[in-house]
């Protein structure tokens, strides 16, 4: 049976209902929502996706971060963080949530919503890269256990990476940038080297683009001058069902509800 994923950095779930992205769910009808920087807390999530079955880990920092798994089929399991049963530091908080998403036919697809580090390469920004390496090891290091599994596995999310020159607009002006540091890039190298799909690239061609987000500011997204840092990674089992992948991006400037624009996929399962 078809099963769309939708995944969004949503840049505060709150402020992104009030722009409209209550009507992108009633007309994209995704199956499973995977949420970045939801930035609210439990209750605030359970009501404005009321019918939902939904996972969520908020950031111990408020205000920050915050990922979720909202799936219109039951949760069989559900995993948060890579702590590994240890507490993690906050700023690594509300970062990585697993569901293991029943479906329809009979089966089992697991489902990641993770939002990983920014980071800065300003001055006395050092710590925060230092935080975005370690993290990224992490993410490595669970990639690697959830790439064995037999069954479709789905990893989606705002990575905060753009993986090629033909991920952004104004690659050359961000060489020395955080996003697109070769160091940063290198982890992408690893993970699709290790058996994952980029499937946003897999099905959009050969680019430049399709980007999935743009600055508020300025002109960037009238220009089309965007990064693409959100993906749906699948292992190999979900990469064979995978039909079609499309960027909601929004027609106008005004109609956009995030800064970023939802990557849905649709798989055969």
């Amino acid at each position: 049976m078809p099963l769309q994923i939708a995944t969004a950095n949503v840049n505060g779930i709150r402020a992104a209902f009030r722009r409209g992205m209550d009507s992108w769910i009633a007309t994209r009808s995704p199956d499973v929502l995977l949420l970045q920087e939801v930035r609210a807390p439990d209750d605030v999530v359970n009501d404005l996706l009321a019918g939902w079955h939904v996972a969520h880990q908020s950031c111990d920092i408020k205000g920050r971060a915050g990922v979720l798994v909202a799936s219109k089929h039951p949760v069989r399991a559900v995993r948060v963080g890579l702590g590994k049963g240890e507490p993690e530091p906050p700023v690594d908080t509300g970062r990585w949530v697993e569901a293991d998403v029943e479906l329809p036919g009979g089966g089992l697809v697991t489902v990641v919503s993770t939002y990983i580090h920014s980071g800065s390469t300003g001055p006395g920004q050092e710590a925060t890269m230092t935080a975005k390496y370690a993290y990224l090891e992490k993410v490595t290091e669970r990639l690697a256990e959830l790439s064995a599994l037999d069954h479709p596995v789905v990893v989606a999310g705002d990575v905060n990476i753009a993986h090629k020159n033909v991920d952004i607009a104004n690659w050359k002006g961000n060489l020395k940038a955080a996003g697109f540091l070769p160091e940063e890039r290198a982890y992408l190298d690893r993970w699709f080297a290790s058996g994952w799909t980029d499937l946003g690239r897999e099905h959009g061609g050969e680019g430049p683009g399709p980007y999935t987000w743009w600055s508020w500011r300025g002109k960037a997204y009238e220009n089309d001058s965007g990064w693409r840092i959100d993906y749906q990674l699948a292992n190999p089992a979900a990469a064979a069902a995978a039909r079609k992948v499309e960027v909601d991006r929004a027609e106008t400037y005004e109609e956009r509800w995030s800064d970023h624009a939802a990557v849905v996929a649709t798989y055969d399962l």
